[in-house]
């Protein structure tokens, strides 16, 4: 145990100037050190067979009775049996821990949307994921500490457009629900999830189903098929074409837009579109009957352009150019309606199977047991039902 030096006054202290220790009492090793104009509180105590320094902060930030103050504590650890540097160090070492876990929302909705954007379709995607929860989330939680965000934060984010905007209610609740089961395996919040719907947020807010309306994508009668395919035909221009071979594929206008020449197999009469251009990701085979064939070989070929339908550029048509070929023609329809068409074409007006129209529209098995034992594609069958879908709109 060191010896107690006589008790020096703060002024005392506060007048040291030599480099050096300087033992100010007060408590056994307390001393303030000099050292290159520093100026900080040391204690040296020996725990078990060692000898430690311990720094008790600077000086005159840590006045004298404070730093007398430490010094007893720290001895009354080590005769304790703790040493105060091992304790010092978990203490440091717990707090660096709960800081690298306390994550806010806004932070976490950054990380996430970065480590899972790889898996999404586009760019555009990521923005409205990032615009959806900077708009209705941040507001009220994007400052939270994801493990304090409860229900009552959840519903705030909610509540202002639950009846209002449903749709947009909706999926913002389903990525805020992603967003917190994200901090939860990254150890960043623990308990139930407040975002989640069913048995939980299905109790406090009214069922969607009850409050959306459902808006289907406005299409042409099916009567009223083989005159528009009629006006259609007489009209100039590669999105027109681009247009009428969607008709005659049931295939969506960006599957068609994208389609390029290395996709079809003239022999075989087959367009095959790769996975990553569908959206379900899976690659998906479409018949092409006599009428789509000979549009293809009318279609003229661009040098070094492998696009099918080339806009002016040589690049892909627009997303909106199918859309105006409709708008000069004053149809009040949308391209993706004639997929709606064809399928009621062929529930109303034929024998052909349910399934077959599924896969001639590459939907989706409702079933998994189903997915996995319907391995073929039905492409023969599916010629037939293209052809007669090509003859009934008024090719011949």
């Amino acid at each position: 145990m060191p010896k107690i030096a006589p008790e020096l006054s703060a002024r005392a202290v506060a007048a040291l100037k030599a480099e050096g220790r300087h033992a100010v009492g007060g408590a056994p090793g307390l001393h303030l050190r000099i050292a290159n104009g520093h100026r900080g509180w040391v204690l040296r105590v020996v725990v078990g067979e060692q000898r430690r320094d311990l720094g008790l902060g600077p000086f005159p930030e840590t006045g004298l009775a404070e730093a007398r103050q430490k010094a007893r504590e720290m001895h009354q650890l080590v005769r304790q049996g703790i040493d105060p540097l091992v304790t010092k160090r978990a203490l440091r070492s717990t707090l660096s821990a709960r800081q690298a876990s306390e994550k806010k929302f806004d932070w976490c909705v950054a990380e996430f949307v970065r480590s899972k954007s790889v898996e999404w379709k586009n760019a555009k995607h990521r923005q409205q994921w990032e615009n959806t929860l900077k708009t209705y989330a941040s507001p009220y939680v994007g400052h939270l500490l994801v493990q304090d965000i409860d229900l009552q934060h959840v519903l705030l984010c909610l509540e202002p457009i639950w009846q209002t905007k449903n749709e947009t209610a909706s999926r913002l609740r389903g990525r805020i629900e992603s967003v917190l089961d994200w901090a939860a395996v990254c150890k960043y919040r623990t308990g139930d999830n407040p975002a989640r719907w069913k048995g939980h947020l299905d109790k406090v807010l009214a069922a969607p189903m009850k409050i959306q309306k459902v808006q289907h994508h406005p299409a042409v009668a099916i009567n009223d098929m083989p005159a528009f395919i009629d006006a259609l035909r007489q009209r100039a221009g590669t999105a027109a074409r681009a247009l009428e071979f969607t008709i005659l594929t049931a295939a969506r206008s960006g599957e068609v837009r994208g389609a390029t020449w290395g996709e079809i197999d003239f022999d075989a009469g087959i367009w095959t579109i790769p996975g990553p251009r569908m959206k379900a990701k899976r690659e998906h085979r479409v018949p092409l009957g006599d009428a789509a064939m000979q549009l293809l070989k009318a279609q003229p070929r661009i040098k070094d352009v492998e696009l099918v339908f080339p806009g002016s550029k040589g690049g892909p048509l627009s997303d909106m150019s199918l859309t105006a070929v409709m708008r000069r023609m004053e149809v009040k329809a949308v391209p993706h309606g004639f997929r709606s068409t064809f399928r009621d074409w062929v529930g109303d007006r034929t024998d052909f199977p349910r399934d077959l129209a599924e896969m001639a529209l590459a939907h989706a098995f409702e079933s998994k047991t189903e997915e996995a034992y319907r391995r073929g594609d039905a492409v023969e069958r599916r010629r037939v039902m293209m052809t007669s879908w090509a003859g009934f709109i008024g090719y011949r």
